[in-house]
């Protein structure tokens, strides 16, 4: 008997979360210089990092040698001012993966449960796994949450349910009362945990308030990101935001240095740059439009999103992929999300987007 048979089933039975395809990887494969590839395969910010985040990080690496503040003072201070919280109810995470992650270490057991829905992030299956539990995927609607189905998927096992607005990797998004009545038809010992890491692409008409919810909903985790609109994709940086006593014990379990001395500088810089995620907005609405009215020439199909990506029905989708990555375009196939005929293509600079949609037409022909 080997050493890793001795290892939880659960965990063999797990494969691991399959990223974007590196612009180097690429490169290394089909010989394509660097410079030469467009990468839309992994929903970041074509417009970079703030300029002023960008400052505070090399600044930061003067502190390189030294440990990071484990509780994150500053930018605890920072998030605090601007959603108007208490800092303890901050967690900080390694991006906010790592926030989801930290929310299954603190409340799932062997044999509990969760509930998400089919099309949606594969990090929830992924972390339910991990920790011995048992997920429960509930039938998509249009692609995204049905929340009547969910509601009714919650049993006396489940401890987490998952909702992703917007979604990903569909883009699909859910208005805010909707949300807000179903928080009020799950039981208060089931901690619902609503994946925002794409909020800050929603025009004005679709924005609501979750973190209010939460001193009427103490079973409430707002997840958010740094990595998307903020450009902090390769620094990590994430957070969430719940009630004192749920932030309390997911902080229990957290990794004591997950947030790098760079990551928090930079992060701190970040969000007083609204600016930079005006700016963000504004090429992603730009862009979006760019892609679905090329998506309409083609007569494709696609699916209306509130992200900075849209999914597109191309029929053989790793055909076409392979097709694209020879012209030196990385985009997402998403046939492990149960969408083989679909890409995820993130929206870029108007330049990489007009190369992404001369590349699609080739690989159509």
């Amino acid at each position: 008997m080997s050493v890793v048979s001795r290892a939880p089933a659960y965990i063999r039975s797990l494969s691991p979360y399959q990223p974007g395809k590196p612009v180097s990887e690429l490169s290394r494969e089909a010989g394509i210089p660097e410079q030469d590839i467009v990468k839309l395969a992994s929903n970041e910010n074509p417009l970079g990092m703030s300029p002023r985040a960008r400052e505070a990080a090399v600044a930061a690496l003067e502190e390189g040698a030294r440990y990071p503040d484990g509780n994150a003072f500053a930018l605890k201070a920072a998030l605090a001012e601007k959603y108007n919280v208490d800092t303890a109810q901050l967690v900080i995470g390694n991006g906010s993966n790592d926030v989801l992650e930290i929310a299954t270490r603190a409340f799932l057991s062997p044999g509990d449960a969760t509930v998400f829905s089919q099309y949606s992030f594969a990090v929830y299956p992924l972390a339910t796994i991990a920790r011995g539990a048992r997920g429960i995927q509930t039938a998509a609607r249009h692609y995204g949450h049905d929340l009547d189905a969910m509601a009714a998927a919650i049993d006396e096992s489940t401890r987490i349910v998952f909702i992703a607005n917007p979604n990903n990797p569909t883009g699909t998004f859910l208005p805010g009362a909707e949300i807000e009545a179903f928080l009020a038809r799950v039981p208060p010992d089931v901690l619902v945990v609503l994946d925002e890491a794409y909020t800050e692409f929603l025009p004005p008409e679709k924005r609501y308030d979750a973190i209010a919810w939460i001193a009427r909903f103490p079973n409430l985790l707002v997840s958010r990101t740094l990595c998307k609109a903020y450009g902090l994709a390769g620094l990590r940086l994430g957070y969430g935001i719940a009630h004192a006593d749920v932030a309390d014990l997911m902080n229990r379990v957290r990794q004591p240095f997950n947030a790098s001395v760079v990551a928090q500088a930079a992060a701190v810089a970040a969000l007083g740059d609204e600016d930079f995620v005006r700016e963000t907005a504004e090429n992603n609405r730009r862009g979006m439009a760019q892609l679905t009215d090329a998506f309409a020439g083609l007569g494709l199909e696609w699916i209306p999103s509130s992200g900075n990506f849209v999914t597109v029905r191309v029929g053989d989708a790793e055909k076409v992929n392979r097709a694209l990555l020879a012209q030196g375009v990385i985009v997402r196939p998403i046939g492990a999300y149960g969408l083989p005929e679909w890409l995820r293509v993130s929206i870029g600079l108007p330049a990489e987007n007009a190369r992404f949609i001369a590349a699609l037409r080739g690989a159509l022909a």
